[in-house]
């Protein structure tokens, strides 16, 4: 199994078939930032539900904020057209549950793998696009 995925890896990376985006977040400075201006321009209704649900849901904006922002940073290497920030949408199937993306716009949706992390007042995020033919 390891080898076969070395393996796989050195095929995408020799190639460049992919791309990768992060993000990380202070906490205590984006709650400052997390306005209802703010969540009504970045935030589809499914993530604002989703975040809602939590009894601190900053750090949940948080998370999704970041998620964002990878994800955009790596569709940037491979299409460099304007995408809107409520066209890049974080899905979860359930609470806590993987998180996944949901690219708005004609085309192909792109292979997006996605994943989130906190630890005390920070959160990261980072997505890899495999590059489509």
């Amino acid at each position: 199994m390891e080898n076969k995925l070395s393996k796989a890896l050195e095929e995408l990376t020799a190639a460049k078939n992919f791309a990768v985006g992060n993000d990380l977040v202070f906490v205590p400075e984006f709650k400052e930032s997390c306005t209802e201006l703010f969540k009504g321009k970045v935030y589809t209704e499914g993530e604002i539900t989703y975040c809602d649900r939590f009894d601190d849901p900053i750090l949940r904006y948080a998370a999704t904020w970041a998620a964002k922002e990878a994800v955009y940073k790596a569709l940037k290497q491979l299409d460099p057209s304007p995408i809107g920030w409520k066209k890049i949408e974080i899905t979860r199937e359930k609470i806590s549950g993987q998180p996944g993306v949901t690219i708005h716009r004609n085309g192909k949706q792109p292979n997006i793998s996605l994943s989130i992390s906190h630890d005390g007042d920070y959160v990261w995020a980072v997505a890899l696009i495999e590059r489509q033919p």
